[in-house]
């Protein structure tokens, strides 16, 4: 196994290769995304960056924390404004995020996929990353907080659960967070750009599609009131909904989703 690359971000060589944003970096801070927001009100750009060595309270979906050691682990928020996105179409948001981060961890040799939404597995068990996609209401209309917690240099003895897992881990071509941060920009932007595009939006549901293992498979949907949905899972409609049995289910609908 690669000895992991545990140095803090290299801000000037980060900034030089991560072209088109605004990066800014931090020593710590306990989160991103609320760093990012703020920014966001106070007239911060599309495209800017809030990148972090020790991020110290991270969230993930359903207010779940977050948390990785110093220097082992990428936390970066990204701001779109997509005012020209319609409303229905923002729930796939956290679903192109994911994707892109598939895009990246694929092009670090590592063979990831996603369960719905956005969890971005190996070996359907093993969970590489979280993410929190926020929307921000600022004077110059709606924004979008697209945060990404990706798991770089985590020993087997830093994972935070058991079905964790890190690049480091799964033989990933270079652990440097310097080196695999602007390709996360990047295919993240990618993957934005398509999904703000009207005429792009059966081609980026194919691509999802294609890399979600959840789709076709026999699932139990667990609510937050206890109840279970047992079904099929058949694939996902135009607002990022999983559908099953026929019954489209949001994201803030299901509390667990694992296989039946």
């Amino acid at each position: 196994m690669q000895q992991p690359h545990l140095a803090p971000l290299d801000r000037d060589r980060l900034r030089a290769d991560a072209v088109g944003f605004e990066v800014h970096v931090t020593d710590e801070t306990a989160s991103t995304n609320a760093d990012l927001a703020q920014a966001a009100h106070d007239g911060a750009p599309e495209w800017t960056v809030h990148t972090t060595d020790h991020q110290a309270a991270g969230r993930g979906r359903l207010d779940r924390t977050f948390t990785m050691p110093r220097y082992t682990g990428i936390a970066v928020s990204v701001l779109v404004r997509p005012t020209e996105v319609p409303p229905t179409r923002w729930p796939w948001l956290p679903l192109v995020t994911g994707l892109a981060v598939v895009d990246t961890v694929r092009e670090l040799g590592v063979d990831a996929a996603l369960k719905w939404p956005n969890d971005v597995l190996v070996e359907d068990r093993r969970k590489l990353c979280g993410i929190l996609v926020e929307r921000v209401e600022t004077s110059i209309g709606a924004a979008a907080v697209v945060g990404v917690g990706l798991n770089v240099g985590l020993s087997a003895e830093d994972l935070p659960v058991e079905r964790a897992t890190s690049l480091l881990l799964e033989g990933a071509s270079t652990t440097d967070r310097t080196e695999i941060l602007p390709v996360l920009l990047r295919r993240l932007r990618e993957r934005l750009e398509l999904w703000r595009d009207p005429a792009s939006a059966a081609e980026l549901a194919d691509a999802y599609a294609a890399t979600c293992s959840t789709i076709g498979r026999q699932v139990r949907i667990e609510r937050a009131d206890g109840s279970d949905v047992v079904g099929e899972a058949t694939g996902i409609d135009a607002s990022g909904c999983l559908v099953v049995d026929g019954v489209p289910w949001s994201a803030g609908d299901v509390t667990h989703l694992r296989p039946a």
